[in-house]
């Protein structure tokens, strides 16, 4: 066995360093994101639990960005001021960052992030198409994207890693959550499942799609980066994060996912094989040190 371990490990370093690069830019001096014991978030912290499984948190965000854009004024935002036709890949990078920064890095470079965010929000806004003005700083639009975002990452964590996680749990990890959906301004800001379900439906009827909506979400879910098994991986994650949505919001799309079950099978078994591939890493029931794959800067 350990003469078999040998034999393979050039194929986990291989792959450690596909994901890496896949998320880490180093043309601009990207590297890893360290877990620090002085983060924003304990090391014994739901978020850190959550947020550091490479899988289910890239299936969470393709659902969660999906959910975002419904509403009419993030779907402007992102047209208006976004380069997602040209860079979606950096944009979901972008957002990446900002999740392992605030929940893995010193505590200082976390708010120091948060604040930066909210300073770009601050100078954005826009008109709607039936002309009603908007701003990406309103907190009430904040705490939609807020939501939308940790609710997917948490059922998708649910789906793929953690099945039979306690609701205590989940109600912590929107508690841990809501120290930075408040510094970045929004309002209400659940702190426990049934609020974050709550606020959810109580935007429903606000929700639209339309040409745009579309455009965008295929741009979204049509992503590749060149490399024929990493494209692969990425449709798995994509078909994933479909299936994850609510019914009526897949209806809203228009998405249909192959059969469920095939879909479900698919990110199971890339989980296992991430798995696999960092087994044995320092750290690596989470996320190993040293391949943490989210940029600083």
């Amino acid at each position: 066995m350990a003469g078999r371990g040998v034999i393979l490990e050039p194929a986990k370093v291989a792959i450690r360093r596909r994901i890496t690069a896949l998320f880490n830019d180093a043309e601009k001096g990207e590297r890893p994101i360290l877990r620090r014991a002085d983060a924003l978030f304990a090391a014994d912290s739901v978020a850190w639990r959550v947020n550091g499984d490479i899988v289910s948190m890239m299936i969470g965000g393709v659902s969660g960005l999906l959910l975002q854009m419904l509403h009419p004024a993030v779907l402007a935002g992102v047209w208006d001021h976004s380069d997602f036709r040209s860079d979606m890949h950096g944009r979901l990078r972008r957002t990446a960052k900002f999740i392992a920064v605030t929940t893995y890095d010193h505590a200082e470079y976390g708010i120091a992030a948060i604040d930066r965010v909210r300073g770009i929000h601050d100078r954005i806004g826009g008109v709607l198409p039936d002309g009603t003005p908007y701003r990406v700083s309103d907190p009430a639009l904040l705490a939609w994207v807020h939501v939308t975002e940790a609710i997917s990452f948490l059922n998708a964590w649910i789906r793929y890693a953690e099945p039979d996680m306690p609701l205590a749990d989940q109600d912590q990890y929107f508690a841990e959550m809501a120290v930075v959906a408040e510094r970045l301004g929004a309002d209400p800001v659940p702190r426990d499942r049934a609020a974050a379900e709550a606020l959810i439906q109580s935007i429903r009827s606000g929700l639209r799609a339309d040409d745009r909506t579309r455009e965008v979400a295929q741009l979204v879910l049509t992503q590749t980066v060149g490399a024929a098994l990493t494209d692969a991986a990425s449709a798995v994650i994509m078909q994933a994060g479909v299936d994850l949505l609510p019914g009526w919001a897949q209806t809203m799309h228009g998405l249909k996912t192959p059969p469920v079950a095939i879909v479900r099978a698919g990110a199971h078994a890339l989980a296992r094989t991430l798995g696999w591939a960092y087994a044995g890493s320092p750290n690596h029931e989470v996320w190993p040190d040293e391949v943490t794959v989210w940029p600083r800067d």
